[in-house]
């Protein structure tokens, strides 16, 4: 391998299919990505497969063949994007009820999705005044950096979106009449059932960018983006910008929400103990036990060892960062 290529790889991926018996395709799946040395998530449901792997490339390409060897993935598409260090820490395959949880029942994104607009594409369509453009990202997510005139439904779960739909739907509201909707999400996965949603709801024109914020970051040159700010993403890369580089955000150890300058910068921010939206959860043997966890990691860090950190002792009620990955990885990365 060429030295100035970062060593790891990372897959992401996601398929809306039906899978009757997800539950008996985990303790394979754990094999094998265990196997090849990969870590990461994968999420398994009736509804699909969600998730992000990484791992020397020989090992991604092996799950991923892996996958594609049941003809109900064989179409199975990813992403990938480089990395100096291994993003992830663990390999875990879950089982969950949806492997993006909006908590519709009946929703089939396979079949009744929106209508996927290219990312070339797009800023015509979000330029035109008489279409309503959301964000279907959390609140955390969308404050880091969105598209022009995007609205922000303030969401802290994907699961409170169809909530805010009823809201606005009626008089008054962004989506009163029914008016043209184009949707975006990170990756893709979110928009599948966000789209399916409001055509289900009788909404006729619904759109969505295919692929997501990060192929339009790939595909649309910095100077005729619509794009302003960072994309976060849910691995030690935080965010990302145009063309993919590294963001300017930091994750904070404690609750795992991203940081920018003004954060890093408050008088409560501790590296690995807290930061401003932590503050004042933890009780004081909490906080020494992640001020002990931190000095480990950056004595590991010192010895070139990896050091995976203890489990956080007594965490307070789950972030809305922590929420969101659990819900899925709102696919390619």
């Amino acid at each position: 391998m060429d030295s100035v290529t970062p060593r790891f790889l990372t897959a992401a991926l996601y398929q809306f299919v039906d899978l009757p018996d997800f539950a008996a395709l985990r303790e394979p799946l754990q094999s094998l990505c265990d196997t090849h040395g990969v870590r990461g998530m994968l999420l398994l449901a009736p509804e699909g497969i969600n998730g992000t792997i990484a791992g020397e490339p020989q090992g991604v390409h092996a799950v991923l063949a892996g996958l594609r060897s049941d003809a109900r993935f064989a179409a199975l598409q990813h992403k990938e994007a480089r990395a100096e260090r291994m993003p992830f820490y663990r390999m875990r395959v879950r089982l969950k009820r949806e492997i993006v949880t909006l908590g519709v029942p009946g929703l089939n994104p396979a079949r009744n999705a929106g209508t996927y607009v290219k990312p070339e594409d797009w800023n015509a369509l979000i330029d035109d005044p008489g279409v309503v453009v959301v964000d279907t990202r959390n609140d955390y997510e969308v404050g880091i950096g969105t598209f022009e005139r995007a609205v922000n439904p303030h969401t802290k779960t994907f699961a409170e979106f169809p909530a805010w739909v009823e809201r606005e739907e009626q008089p008054g509201g962004v989506l009163a009449g029914k008016p043209r909707v184009a949707m975006f999400c990170t990756g893709g996965i979110r928009c599948e059932k966000s789209t399916a949603f409001l055509k289900s709801q009788g909404f006729d024109e619904v759109y969505h960018l295919e692929g997501g914020i990060l192929k339009y970051l790939e595909t649309v040159p910095e100077e005729a983006s619509r794009w302003h700010g960072d994309c976060f993403v849910f691995d030690e890369r935080v965010s990302v910008g145009h063309g993919l580089v590294p963001g300017h955000y930091q994750l904070c150890r404690s609750c795992r929400m991203p940081l920018g300058e003004a954060e890093l910068h408050s008088s409560h921010y501790v590296p690995g103990v807290s930061c401003p939206y932590c503050h004042g959860t933890r009780t004081p043997e909490q906080e020494r036990a992640l001020a002990e966890r931190e000095r480990q990691m950056q004595l590991a860090r010192q010895r070139g060892q990896e050091h995976i950190g203890a489990q956080q002792p007594g965490r307070p009620a789950r972030t809305a960062a922590r929420d969101a990955a659990d819900d899925g990885m709102d696919g390619p990365t």
